[in-house]
């Protein structure tokens, strides 16, 4: 299931760089965003994956140069 509708589309939710995704809602007074690749992203760095998969912290934050090395 693709979400992006931007010119470089955003990680896949099965990518450890999901992280990097668009956020398309952001709700900062409850704690959670919702990325464009269907992640939903907590403040407590948790994540909720389209799947239904529960991901914990810790995890290694990747950035796009990172990616590329």
């Amino acid at each position: 299931m693709t979400m992006c509708a931007h010119p470089t589309p955003c990680p896949d939710a099965a990518s450890e760089a999901r992280d990097l995704a668009a956020v398309v809602s952001s709700h900062p007074e409850q704690g959670w965003s919702l990325l464009c690749n269907g992640v939903v992203l907590f403040d407590d760095d948790g994540e909720l994956l389209p799947d239904g998969r529960a991901i914990a912290d810790p995890h290694t934050w990747l950035t796009p140069e990172r990616l590329s090395a």
